[in-house]
């Protein structure tokens, strides 16, 4: 998942801010970051960042739950790719990339 510096970063191309208190909120702190980014929470926490950061803020919450979603995704793909290839491999079949 991206680190806070690349959230902050993207979040600084995407609207000129930073919001580097709303990422640190949902990433810093280990015993809350899983419970942060449970989207069962989106609504409650959506309002939270809405009612603190306005509208925008509200974006850049649900931007940052999207990027990890992606990043987590990605990276799950990548291994599952990988484990075909590397039992196709071992198999003697030629991988179809």
């Amino acid at each position: 998942m991206p680190s806070i510096e690349k959230h902050v970063e993207i979040s600084r191309q995407r609207t000129g801010k930073e919001y580097l208190e709303l990422h640190e909120w949902i990433d810093k702190d280990p015993e809350k970051k899983v419970e942060r980014h449970d989207i069962m929470k989106i609504y409650e926490y959506g309002q939270m960042m809405q009612d603190k950061y306005g509208p925008e803020g509200l974006q850049e919450y649900l931007r940052h739950i999207h990027d990890d979603f992606i990043a987590r995704f990605n990276h799950v793909k990548e291994d599952v790719d990988k484990a075909i290839a590397d039992t196709l491999a071992y198999f003697g079949v030629k991988s179809p990339k």
